[in-house]
């Protein structure tokens, strides 16, 4: 277990805290100086001793105060040999102050790796394999994340050994990560414990489509945690996939799941803030029992990676204040677009508030989450 300072700004305000991260799984805690597993087992591992509750469920003490949760979507620094011509240093810095938070959650959709072989053979088509240089965790780091999701189509892009060598990277600048078989990331924040657990519909991932595994997991995260907060990585791609539909979403023959069922059902199993991503594109954003759940929030970095232009541009930076009992208590989304060759940057245009706004009303209805002008979040 670690535990690591942390200055939050919130707007004027800076609050000194300290947080400790833990890894759980299948509910079990790894101290971050033991030795990592082999990550190249896809299988969930055997179970290990719960930890007591203290979920608000089982009837103790609330903790008091609030924790303040931010997300990005996607990300991607580069691939080599195409990488920024600073090496990275610069690469968030448009964006670092929207990104102080107690828990700081983004996509990194692809490796921090020079291993391993591509999954892409001579003469693929329509596939993508994403290599960043391990040395760019620091700059992750240095942003403000606090854990990366690595429960997408990306994480594996370099088998095995590209995915071991991702954990390593972040291991060695501090950062958690999150999205493995049975994998519950645990970080707390004064008195407020708060695990973060990702789905994705790959082998490589905790499983998006085995609805009634990922309920059980999140109820063992219930159960370890005052807070749950769920990230997945669903949905079809496209400019043309901003809406979300109901049933199975299909991209390329694959099956990227069924958002909406999904999204609901680990609400049900106690998760308190679902966050999506995976489209490529901002979708709507929905109150579902009083948690907040954000389908998408788009393309947050992607430098000569992705396609860009209108709402493959366009993206925001969700940040959710919870109480210590997961009850929503403020959010506000960030508009941001990428820039020049897909750097993120704040959008002084605010499209994202408009494209949120009009897909949550034409999407959800009564349950649509309103959006005001600055982008304060409401019922």
């Amino acid at each position: 277990m670690r535990v690591i300072a942390l200055i939050v700004r919130a707007g004027a305000v800076v609050v000194a805290c300290a947080f400790v991260f833990s890894q759980l799984v299948d509910g079990g805690p790894k101290p971050a100086t033991a030795a990592r597993p082999d990550v190249s087992a896809v299988e969930t591992p055997a179970p290990k001793p719960k930890l007591a509750a203290v979920k608000k469920s089982t009837g103790p003490k609330i903790p008091e105060g609030v924790v303040a949760i931010v997300a990005t979507g996607d990300i991607v620094m580069g691939s080599t040999p195409n990488l920024p011509s600073d090496g990275g240093r610069s690469f968030f810095s448009d964006v670092e102050t929207d990104l102080a938070g107690d828990v700081v959650l983004g996509n990194l959709e692809g490796t921090l790796s020079t291993e391993g072989g591509s999954k892409c053979g001579k003469g693929s088509t329509n596939c993508f394999a994403f290599q960043t240089p391990p040395s760019y965790a620091r700059w992750l780091q240095g942003a403000g994340f606090t854990v990366m999701n690595l429960a997408n189509n990306h994480a594996y892009d370099f088998g095995a050994a590209g995915l071991r060598q991702t954990t390593d990277a972040l291991a060695g600048v501090g950062l958690e990560w999150t999205g493995r078989p049975g994998q519950i990331t645990v970080q707390k924040v004064g008195g407020i414990r708060i695990a973060v657990v990702g789905f994705a519909p790959y082998p490589w991932a905790q499983s998006l489509t085995d609805i009634a595994a990922a309920k059980k997991l999140v109820r063992k995260a219930a159960r370890s945690a005052d807070v749950v907060v769920v990230t997945m990585h669903a949905g079809a791609e496209g400019s043309d996939r901003q809406h979300v539909k109901r049933g199975t979403e299909l991209f390329l023959g694959e099956n990227r799941g069924d958002s909406m069922r999904f999204a609901h059902a680990v609400v049900d199993a106690g998760a308190d803030l679902v966050v999506g991503s995976g489209p490529h594109v901002l979708r709507g954003m929905e109150w579902y029992k009083d948690r907040l759940i954000a389908y998408s929030l788009g393309n947050f970095a992607g430098y000569k990676v992705f396609s860009l232009g209108g709402p493959l541009s366009t993206s925001g930076i969700l940040r959710v204040t919870l109480r210590g009992d997961g009850k929503f208590e403020a959010g506000r989304l960030v508009p941001t677009h990428l820039v020049g060759a897909g750097l993120p940057a704040i959008d002084p245009a605010e499209v994202a508030h408009g494209a949120v706004r009009t897909l949550s009303r034409e999407d959800f209805g009564a349950r649509a989450v309103k959006i005001s002008r600055d982008g304060i979040l409401s019922r």
